[in-house]
């Protein structure tokens, strides 16, 4: 190599690194904290607490900004915290003036703070995130006059449902919860239901049913000897009934709930409000969680493809029949009336609200189509990498928050988590383009 070529080459990768190190995501971070309107969301969050006696709430920026971070980088609670500790750019994102060498703040607080907000409060993030978008330019108002819109199954952190695990299951947490109460039962039934267990799910896989229904029915008589049993040590005990009222309920509606039976079911014991969705795919044909509305501009915008919108919807309702509250939500979130909404042949029949009768088009539809609205069914399918990366990146994939109130929250924040992941990459392609206006193209001959 001549000595020319040699200090270009140097030259080259000394650019490089330094073009790595200005663009750096940890820099983007930076710039998208100063981007969001910390003061709007505390308007928004400041009016859950009340100025009373006790200890003083957490800054909004810090619970907030720990939040955003959370599902950005698709992290748990507890590597949250240690990532927080370790990395200054967290820190700041946060509000730290000054670097914290530990935790100001308790792990638990992060529950209890999305438990207070909830989803009605927790839909501001997603709003400023769309805001920070505007402002950015990643994103113009324009686009989200035209949206897509469809729905997806947020799975719940449960086990797969069986009458015979759930039937044990039962077993085990009433003898657990006597045993912690002092109540002396006749017998657990704790190594003959664990085999009763075993044998089932063995004959089942070998399919010889009779034998999987002998061993499913001793499981049935071993939970209804524990109830009754529980039943007649906790008589004329009212401190004692009212603790075992809610596990003997869901123990009562799990033995006595059949396989073809039509309604509500009980598929998790710590987990109640789980349903059963089947959305007709192949591989998963059943899912347990909850349905959950996702929408997205119909045109991809500068910034990517953002979510205008997301929202759980227990009860698991016909697709089109959640329009009706979908739409209301959408506009107060945009601040702008809908043009057009675009949806799948599982809208059909929608239940929307008169002024948008003509103005919703489903796969299949013939009348009052345009060349244009066939091109723009045609983006019709760009929602679905957006559910794939909620699930995915974002922790959509597998909810650990409980109960309803976490469904809600949990889609919600995966959806911040989204948005500001698209931002912070948008920031760090506005920066390559600054350092590149004020570096010169004369300068970037890479080989």
């Amino acid at each position: 190599m001549q000595p020319k070529e040699r200090r270009e080459t140097g030259e080259q990768d000394l650019f490089r690194s330094r073009l790595d190190q200005i663009i750096d995501l940890q820099h983007a971070l930076v710039r998208l904290a100063r981007a969001i309107d910390w003061r709007f969301l505390e308007e928004k969050f400041g009016a859950v607490y009340t100025d009373k006696p006790g200890h003083p709430p957490l800054p909004t920026r810090l619970m907030a900004g720990l939040a955003i971070l959370k599902h950005m980088q698709d992290l748990s609670d507890e590597a949250l915290c240690e990532h927080w500790v370790e990395n200054p750019y967290y820190q700041y994102f946060c509000g730290e003036e000054f670097f914290q060498h530990r935790l100001v703040f308790d792990r638990s607080s992060l529950t209890r703070w999305r438990q207070r907000m909830g989803e009605e409060k927790l839909q501001a993030l997603l709003q400023e995130s769309l805001a920070v978008a505007s402002r950015t330019e990643a994103i113009k108002p324009a686009d989200l006059a035209r949206v897509i819109v469809d729905t997806t199954v947020q799975p719940k952190a449960v086990m797969f449902p069986t009458d015979a695990k759930l039937l044990n299951r039962a077993r085990e947490r009433l003898v657990r919860l006597a045993q912690e109460l002092g109540v002396e039962l006749r017998q657990s039934y704790r190594r003959v239901g664990k085999l009763a267990l075993i044998k089932h799910q063995r004959y089942a896989h070998a399919k010889q049913f009779k034998r999987a229904n002998r061993s499913l029915r001793k499981l049935k008589t071993y939970l209804g000897r524990i109830i009754r049993d529980i039943r007649r040590k906790t008589a004329g005990n009212e401190g004692l009934r009212e603790t075992f009222v809610r596990p003997l309920y869901l123990a009562e509606r799990v033995l006595a709930q059949d396989r073809h039976q039509r309604g509500r079911k009980i598929y998790s014991l710590h987990a109640p409000e789980v349903e059963c969705i089947g959305k007709g795919k192949a591989h998963k044909p059943y899912e347990f969680g909850v349905k959950v509305s996702v929408a997205t501009p119909l045109r991809h915008s500068r910034g990517g493809q953002f979510v205008a919108h997301v929202a759980a919807l227990p009860g698991n309702p016909y697709d089109g029949h959640t329009l009706a509250t979908v739409i209301p939500a959408m506009q107060a979130i945009i601040g702008n009336t809908l043009d057009r909404i675009i949806a799948d042949a599982g809208y059909r029949g929608h239940n929307a609200s008169p002024e948008y009768q003509f103005k919703i088009y489903t796969t299949g539809q013939k009348r009052r189509i345009t060349r244009q609205i066939k091109r723009d069914m045609r983006r019709r399918a760009a929602v679905e990498p957006v559910i794939g990366h909620l699930k995915e990146d974002h922790r959509m994939g597998r909810n650990y928050l409980a109960h309803s109130s976490g469904d809600a929250i949990n889609a919600v924040l995966a959806a911040v988590g989204y948005n500001f992941r698209l931002l912070l990459r948008w920031l760090r392609l506005l920066l390559f383009r600054i350092l590149i206006a004020s570096v010169g193209t004369s300068q970037l001959r890479f080989s």
